[in-house]
C-alpha cells in the first residue's frame, strides 16, 4: 500500500441543526435547535474519520478554510495538522517551522475538531480504539452525570416546534421531577444543575430538596458566574454538606479565589480556567479545586491530555465540560475520559436532552449512569448517512447561524439583559 492512499485524500464538513429544548440558563434560553458541523476526513484507500465541532458560522468558515489545507497529510502527523491548521488561520508564516507559543482559540478549536478524525483513521487504521492510542483505557466505563435544567414545557415562539416529553421545571419540584426522570431512565449517580436563573434563594430550595431526594448521589450547581462574591459566599454557606462542588458561581479567578478561601466545597470551573495560560494564576490564587476539561476548546484531545497532567501536578480535580453535542463527540469523550487516569468527577453530558436525533448507527448506551468504552477500531462508531442528510436540511431550513441564548429568550421577554454577575 502507497503511502499516498494513507494520506487524507478528502474533508468534508457538514453544517447540521438538532432540535434543542426551552433550557433555561443565565445567559437566557436554548433556541429550538443546536448547530453541529460533522467532519469527514477520508484517505485514498476509503477509510473516513470521524470529528465533530461547533456549527456557527464563523467557525465553519474557519473549518473550511482549514480544511484546504489538509489534503496530503498522514493522519498520524498532528504536529503538522497543527501547524497547517495555524497557517490557515493566519497566524504562522507557511514555511516557517512549527512553533511552540500559545495559537489562539480560534486555532485551537479548529485543530481539535480535525484532531479527533485523525485519531479515528489512525485507529481504523491499525485496528486500535482511540483509547489505546492515548495510552489506554484505565476503566472500562465512564461515568456520566444527569445535566439538570430549569425549563419551559414548550418553546414559547416556535410554531410547529412542539413540546418533548420532559415538561416543564420551573420550581424545585420540577426539578426533582425531572431528575428522577433521568435516574430512571439512565442510573445516573451524579446530578449537576444548571443555575443562574431564578434568584439564589429559590435555587439553594431546589440543590437542597435534590440532596434530600437522593441522599446516595452526588449534586453540583452551575451558575454561570451569574452571583457575586458575597452572594457566592452565602450560597456556599447554606449548601454545606449538600454539594460535591460548587461551578463557576462567580466571574474570574480573583472573585473565586475569594469565595474558594471560605466554601466547605471545592470550587468548579470551565469558565475562569480556559486555556493553559490560566492555570498557573489560579493555582497561586488556589481559586479553583476542579477544573473541567473540553476537548473541543482546549485543543483536542492532545490539548486535554496537557491539561490533565498540570492538574495532576498541582493536584487539582479534573472532570469533563459539555455542551450541545451528537454522537461522535460524546464517542470521543468517552475515549478520553477511559484513557485519564486523573479524571476523577463524573463527566458532564448533554445527550438526554437529543430528541432521538443523531449522526451515528451505534449509539452510545447509559447503563448506571456510565457509558461502556468502545472496543472497536477507532472511535467505534459509523456514520449513518441517512440521518446526516435529514439533520443537513434541518440546518438549511433552520433561521439559526449562531448561538444567541439571550437575544433568544428577548425575544419573548424584552426586558431581559444579560449580567455577570446578576445577584
Amino acid at each position: 500500500m502507497s503511502a499516498r492512499s494513507e494520506q487524507i485524500s478528502a474533508v468534508r464538513v457538514t453544517p447540521v441543526a438538532m432540535k434543542d429544548p426551552p433550557l433555561l440558563n443565565s445567559n437566557g434560553m436554548h433556541e429550538p435547535f443546536a448547530l453541529r458541523a460533522i467532519i469527514e476526513c477520508e484517505t485514498g484507500d476509503g477509510l473516513i474519520g470521524l470529528g465533530e465541532t461547533y456549527g456557527e458560522l464563523k467557525h465553519l468558515a474557519r473549518l473550511r478554510s482549514a480544511a484546504e489545507m489538509l489534503i496530503g497529510l498522514d493522519p498520524f502527523s498532528l504536529h503538522e495538522l497543527h501547524r497547517r491548521v495555524a497557517v490557515a488561520l493566519g497566524e504562522q508564516l507557511a514555511h516557517a517551522e512549527v512553533r511552540t507559543s500559545h495559537y489562539s482559540r480560534a486555532v485551537e478549536e479548529t485543530f481539535a475538531a480535525f484532531e479527533v478524525a485523525c485519531f479515528d483513521l489512525q485507529g481504523k487504521r491499525i485496528g486500535r480504539p482511540v483509547s489505546d492510542l492515548l495510552g489506554g483505557a484505565v476503566r472500562a466505563a465512564v461515568p456520566y452525570s444527569a445535566y439538570l435544567f430549569y425549563r419551559y414545557g414548550e418553546h414559547p415562539i416556535a410554531p410547529g416546534y412542539g413540546p418533548d416529553d420532559w415538561g416543564e421545571a420551573l420550581d424545585p419540584e420540577g426539578i426533582v421531577a425531572q431528575e428522577s426522570r433521568m435516574v430512571e431512565r439512565y442510573g445516573f449517580s451524579a446530578l449537576k444543575l444548571k443555575g443562574g436563573v431564578f434568584p439564589p434563594d429559590e435555587e439553594i430550595e431546589a440543590a437542597i430538596a435534590l440532596a434530600e431526594a437522593f441522599s446516595e448521589h452526588k449534586v453540583r450547581i452551575d451558575p454561570n458566574a451569574a452571583w457575586g462574591v458575597e452572594t457566592s459566599i452565602r450560597v456556599a454557606k447554606a449548601l454545606e454538606g449538600h454539594l460535591e462542588y460548587l461551578e463557576d458561581p462567580t466571574p474570574t479567578i480573583a472573585g473565586m479565589a475569594q469565595v474558594a478561601a471560605v466554601a466547605a466545597m471545592p470550587l468548579a470551573t470551565n469558565m475562569c480556567v480556559v486555556e493553559l495560560e490560566h492555570v498557573p494564576p489560579a493555582v497561586a490564587a488556589n481559586a479553583v479545586q476542579i477544573i473541567l476539561s473540553d476537548h473541543h476548546f482546549w485543543g483536542g484531545l492532545s490539548g486535554s491530555r496537557r491539561l490533565a497532567g498540570l492538574c495532576e501536578t498541582f493536584s487539582i480535580g479534573l472532570s469533563m465540560h459539555s455542551n450541545s453535542h451528537l454522537g461522535i463527540s460524546l464517542a470521543a469523550m468517552t475515549h478520553l475520559a477511559a484513557a485519564t487516569p486523573n479524571l476523577n468527577y463524573a463527566c458532564d453530558t448533554h445527550t438526554p436532552w437529543l430528541q432521538g436525533e443523531d449522526v451515528v448507527k451505534e449509539r452510545l448506551v447509559f447503563k448506571n449512569g456510565a457509558i461502556s468504552v468502545p472496543t472497536a477500531p477507532g472511535l467505534g462508531v459509523t456514520l449513518d448517512r441517512d440521518a446526516l442528510g435529514e439533520l443537513a436540511e434541518q440546518y438549511a431550513s433552520c433561521s439559526v447561524r449562531r448561538r444567541d441564548d439571550t437575544g433568544y429568550r428577548q425575544r419573548f421577554d424584552p426586558s431581559y439583559e444579560l449580567k455577570r454577575p446578576r445577584w
